[in-house]
């Protein structure tokens, strides 16, 4: 069974930071491409980062980019999320995700992940 359990939500000010992890089981790792999303209440889930398979390659929202950085640990499972700068825009909900589909066409849409975390609540205040 395929499991996906986000870590490091809380509340911060604006301009602080997170780090989010994400630990993957009962699939292998290494063979997906991970991504983070995110969803505010009352709007749609929002594409954050992806990141390839080996970790080469990572695809960052223009929104987050600069800000956020995504990596990930094939030996260990786990997938992050390094968040800095942290704006009140930023406040939703956090899932990571798992797409065994290749390329950045695929990576910025939530349908072609085939497993989700429960995600965690990330709060920014002013």
């Amino acid at each position: 069974q395929v499991r996906l359990v986000e870590s490091g939500g809380g509340m911060v000010q604006a301009g602080g930071s997170l780090s989010l992890s994400c630990a993957a089981s009962g699939l292998t790792f290494s063979n997906y491409a991970m991504g983070w999303f995110r969803q505010a209440p009352g709007k749609k889930r929002e594409f954050v980062a992806a990141i390839s398979r080996s970790g080469d390659s990572t695809y960052p929202a223009d929104s987050v980019k600069g800000r956020f950085t995504i990596s990930r640990d094939n030996a260990k499972n786990t997938l992050f999320l390094q968040m800095n700068s942290l704006k009140p825009e930023d406040t939703a909900v956090y899932y990571c995700a798992a797409t065994s589909r290749s390329g950045p066409a695929y990576y910025i849409s939530s349908g072609y992940y085939a497993y989700w975390g429960p995600g965690t609540q990330v709060t920014v205040s002013s």
